[in-house]
């Protein structure tokens, strides 16, 4: 059975605030409390103090990280604290409502004291909860919530006939034209789920860019196929993707375009490192703070034109859309 995790009480935060100040290391402040390392990371993340108006006092103190604590605590409690709450919460359990049906209805409905899914689920599974054994009313009727590590989805699996091990060797030595590789640019996350998909052949550098509005993997897919159905069978040989979740509708791209695809191994970006370098020029243009949803397909547009316009070493300072045409007619003589 493991260790109970204690709460930092106010004495050991206010060691935290000198420390902090004095520049001690993280690693000697968790030494000395007597800490995970991770645990004084996550302190001074989440009670970090700033305000608007005073942004020259933003920092960590002692007394103010732990009012914040015992705030989410607080918090954690408000179905305890509301009994009018708890019973809406409960009758629509009990109707056969989810944690996120009912918190997110309530935002919807734009309710003045509301609770997050989260805070539900606490709930169901505190002891008042148990009592009740409203575990029961959930769709998995699970007596005891899963442990934190079990929860995060799975990453998806990739039949073994995709892996990169398999792709030919003259695909791997740039040998022969048509193949390409695949991949997602992704912004800061309070722009929402936008991201980019750019696409790079491999022989010519030729770069495609699209837009997507979020990451699930229909419209990804949808998106690429569009973009390369009307080129010949001869110049979208295969993709190279990495084994993000984006891309678990590959089996499509085979079904209906007839395009080969190929999957890196788990963690291993550079065996795409034609897609990686492009998307390190792209990023010139499509930095990482900068908000893509007013961004019409027309500015991405512009953007493939001025990589593709843009002479390269590597291609005795040809630039990709010469070599591109040049293998383009070489494939339909």
């Amino acid at each position: 059975m493991g260790a109970v995790y204690k709460q930092l009480s106010i004495t050991e935060r206010r060691k935290i605030e000198r420390w902090r100040h004095a520049k001690v290391p993280v690693d000697e402040m968790a030494r000395a409390l007597k800490r995970c390392r991770s645990t004084i990371f996550r302190e001074l993340k989440r009670n970090h103090f700033s305000d608007e108006s005073m942004p020259k006092y933003a920092g960590y103190y002692g007394a103010a990280a732990h009012l914040m604590a015992a705030d989410r605590r607080a918090r954690d409690r408000k179905l305890i604290k509301h009994p009018e709450l708890c019973r809406r919460v409960v009758e629509r359990l009990k109707n056969g409502w989810t944690p996120e049906q009912i918190g997110n209805r309530m935002i919807h409905e734009g309710e003045q004291l509301r609770v997050c899914q989260e805070t539900i689920y606490r709930y169901i599974y505190s002891k008042e909860g148990q009592r009740d054994d409203l575990w029961w009313y959930l769709p998995t009727h699970r007596v005891a919530r899963r442990p934190r590590r079990t929860r995060r989805r799975r990453e998806p699996k990739f039949h073994c006939d995709v892996s990169i091990l398999f792709r030919p060797d003259d695909v791997a030595h740039r040998r022969q034209f048509g193949h390409w590789e695949a991949d997602l640019m992704l912004f800061k996350q309070k722009f929402g789920q936008s991201n980019v998909t750019s696409l790079v052949e491999r022989v010519s550098r030729f770069t495609v860019i699209l837009k997507n509005p979020n990451k699930r993997t229909k419209p990804v897919m949808g998106k690429i196929m569009d973009a390369i159905r009307d080129l010949p069978l001869a110049a979208r040989k295969s993709i190279t993707f990495d084994r993000g979740t984006e891309f678990v509708s590959w089996p499509h791209l085979q079904a209906e375009i007839g395009t080969q695809t190929w999957f890196c191994d788990p963690s291993s970006p550079w065996q795409k490192g034609t897609v990686e370098n492009t998307n390190r020029r792209a990023r010139r243009w499509l930095p990482r703070k900068r908000d893509i949803r007013s961004m019409a397909d027309h500015d991405m547009k512009m953007i493939c034109d001025r990589l593709n316009n843009t002479p390269r070493k590597c291609l005795g300072w040809k630039t990709p859309a010469e070599v591109f045409r040049a293998k383009m007619m070489e494939e339909l003589q």
